[in-house]
């Protein structure tokens, strides 16, 4: 039995557009949890596109201009999530480098009495 798709090539398309423009809005506000929902979001909408029968919306004229905007934003977004996370390991590495558990035992030896 042929299940009619919920919602139309086109729609799917616009939904991914909208997805795009929030995931730019929450890395450059640094909410990263809603960042990470957004994306598991944006790859249900693809994996539902790729499961369409016809691709002939991507393949028209307005296709063609709606995937040319949705471009530059995901190149963005990459170099955005790229630099949030070397920005959050460089802040790791600098809070590792005043753990000092590492040091208590040496600490003791200093605390003795002879």
């Amino acid at each position: 039995m042929d299940e009619k798709p919920r919602f139309s090539e086109q729609e799917l398309w616009e939904k991914y557009l909208d997805l795009t423009r929030d995931l730019l809005k929450f890395i450059d506000q640094e909410e990263i949890d809603t960042f990470l929902e957004l994306v598991d979001q944006r790859q249900q909408l693809m994996e539902m596109l790729q499961t369409l029968p016809s691709h002939e919306f991507a393949r028209s004229p307005e296709g063609v201009t709606l995937r040319k905007q949705i471009q530059p934003m995901d190149m963005q977004i990459m170099h955005k999530a790229r630099s949030w996370l070397n920005k959050s390991r460089r802040n790791n590495v600098t809070v590792k480098s005043y753990d000092m558990t590492g040091f208590v035992a040496a600490g003791n030896m200093f605390n003795r009495e002879y």
